[in-house]
């Protein structure tokens, strides 16, 4: 029949590993990721990768949060203000990965905004490619200083990293159902990538 595709959809589950864990240096480092079957993934670069997460990040705030691009970089901006939430430099372009690193914004530590960064990679692994959204050395201004009290680091939990769970986790189940046409459940799955205490 003209117009389907020459393999069949995957009937299984899709799994989203996520790992996200204040680190020794009191940095967050947080990732998620899915494994597409190959053959969905023949035309999607990394590049395309941070094009889609940026139109879901504006879609999915309801355009409370809108991405902006310009020769400076990418900023989140609050309601198209001139107030960023996050600031990152232009995308820098490496092997299977675009980076966005960080360079300010009001969630961010004002003696630490110039660190941090924000990694979509696709890469090959047994089974099919992994499609993954990496944060690291971010230091969010919530958590206050590099000795947080437990009352900081819970509310950091129940605010900026559940957001940031949702939204990923959400990204992911999307990009797979319509790369797949699979709208099999979803099950997320906890990993260990770093060392860290759990936020």
């Amino acid at each position: 029949m003209g117009g389907m595709l020459p393999f069949s959809i995957p009937p299984h589950r899709q799994e989203i590993a996520c790992q996200q864990v204040l680190t020794e240096d009191s940095s967050v480092f947080s990732i998620q990721w899915s494994v597409v079957p190959a053959p969905f993934l023949a035309h999607l670069t990394p590049e395309a990768l941070l094009n889609r997460y940026l139109a879901h990040i504006r879609r999915c705030t309801a355009t409370i949060v809108r991405p902006r691009r310009s020769a400076a970089g990418i900023r989140f901006c609050l309601f198209g203000s001139r107030w960023s939430l996050l600031s990152f430099r232009p995308p820098a372009v490496e092997r299977q990965a675009v980076v966005l690193r960080i360079s300010g914004g009001l969630l961010v530590q004002r003696d630490r905004c110039q660190r941090g960064e924000l990694r979509f990679r696709i890469g090959e692994e047994p089974g099919g490619i992994r499609v993954s959204l990496e944060l690291s050395g971010y230091y969010p201004s919530i958590l206050g200083s590099l000795s947080p009290p437990p009352w900081r680091r819970l509310l950091y939990h129940l605010s900026q990293a559940a957001v940031h769970r949702l939204v990923t986790v959400r990204f992911l189940t999307l990009l797979y159902r319509e790369l797949t046409g699979s709208s099999a459940p979803v099950r997320v799955v906890s990993v260990k990538v770093r060392d860290g205490v759990p936020v």
